[in-house]
């Protein structure tokens, strides 16, 4: 990487209450549709009152309110500032209900249209915060919000922009999202005290749970006073299909992403790696293998907060980040409750980490690994 990106500031919004992601809580909870993890209750009212703040907001659909929120802890600073934000589903609520509507008499609303393209995730968030730069959305499936990461790194060493906005954005607790998830199999049907066992290589069904949630970063190429972490590393990779739905049982293209992550940096200053393990048995599984072809029995400690947010698709790793951002700020790596500390952590020692390993994956095969440095 030619030079390192800082995270200057944040906003997150999720299922978490302000324990944060230090906590040995699953927020997942049983509802009409299954298992889900919803956002807190704090945070439900206040996409409430934003919605009351006009008649626009009102009509945006939820995964664009949880950006919205998400940014709005972002200062915007001078200069010029672009915005991406990407989400796997888009607008999924306001979509299902507006073709529920057209099956039912034959006509679209008038607002149905941009109503539902992913493009207003961002050009919403440009207009809250008053930005006038360029703001595009995206999806690759639920690496999404690390791949807005690699267009910030591009527009910054650029000189396109000067600062950029990024992030994911996700509410699929609707009832064709999850619907579409169970058709798969690979959905969780027992709700016990951990109903998702991401990084469990050894459970005997699949226990993926969905979950909403917004993150919003400001990069840049200079640190400031808020600066919490840097971007040292990135590495993305496509590998060819085996199934419509996962990678390859060795994670070819995990494999390749995190070592072009890694560079020049050795596997013995990695302090952890954020997995993406969604809960399932092949996906799960696919990233343990990838991360021993990488790292050999000396991995670093692996941490995961699916088992407590459920997967939010596209704005996952985006939560990755905070996860990392949170164990810099208080030294110290959060364990699994579920997992014997001999597997998630081989090293056998307890660290302050400076470097941490994101991984996310998604639909397509395709693969993205950040690497993160404490800011000291």
């Amino acid at each position: 990487m030619k030079n390192p990106i800082y995270i200057n500031e944040s906003g997150v919004v999720s299922p978490l209450t302000i324990a944060g992601f230090s906590s040995e809580f699953s927020t997942i909870i049983a509802s009409d549709n299954g298992l889900v993890a919803p956002i807190n209750n704090s945070q439900h009212t206040k996409i409430e009152e934003l919605k009351a703040e006009s008649k626009w907001y009102g009509q945006l659909d939820r995964s664009v309110l949880l950006a919205i929120l998400a940014a709005r802890e972002i200062s915007v600073p001078s200069g010029r500032t672009g915005i991406n934000i990407g989400s796997s589903r888009g607008a999924t609520g306001v979509w299902e209900e507006s073709y529920a509507r057209f099956r039912e008499s034959g006509l679209a609303t008038t607002q149905s249209s941009p109503l539902t393209t992913l493009g207003n995730i961002s050009t919403w968030i440009a207009q809250d915060l008053g930005v006038d730069a360029a703001a595009f959305s995206h999806s690759i499936t639920c690496a999404t919000a690390s791949h807005a990461v690699l267009n910030a790194v591009a527009w910054l060493e650029s000189g396109m922009v000067d600062h950029f906005i990024i992030g994911g954005a996700e509410a699929p607790l609707t009832p064709f999202t999850i619907a579409q998830m169970k058709a798969l199999r690979i959905y969780a049907t027992e709700n016990g005290v951990y109903p998702c066992k991401a990084l469990d290589i050894n459970k005997t069904d699949n226990t993926m749970v969905l979950g909403e949630a917004a993150a919003c970063y400001l990069l840049s190429k200079k640190a400031t006073e808020n600066t919490r972490a840097k971007i040292i590393g990135y590495g993305a990779a496509i590998e060819e299909l085996s199934s419509a739905t996962s990678v390859s049982i060795e994670g070819v293209c995990l494999q390749a992403s995190m070592k072009r992550a890694l560079g020049n940096t050795s596997v013995e200053e990695v302090d952890a790696i954020i997995t993406h393990s969604p809960g399932t048995i092949k996906g799960d599984m696919a990233e343990f293998n990838a991360i021993r072809k990488v790292f050999g029995d000396d991995y670093p400690t692996l941490c995961n907060n699916k088992w407590q947010l459920g997967h939010s698709l596209g704005a996952s790793s985006a939560l990755s980040i905070a996860m990392a951002l949170e164990m810099f700020d208080k030294s110290s790596l959060f364990v699994i409750p579920y997992l014997e500390s001999a597997f998630t952590n081989p090293r056998g020692k307890e660290v302050e980490p400076q470097k941490i390993l994101i991984n996310a994956t998604g639909f397509g095969g395709n693969a993205v690994s950040l690497l993160l440095e404490k800011h000291i």
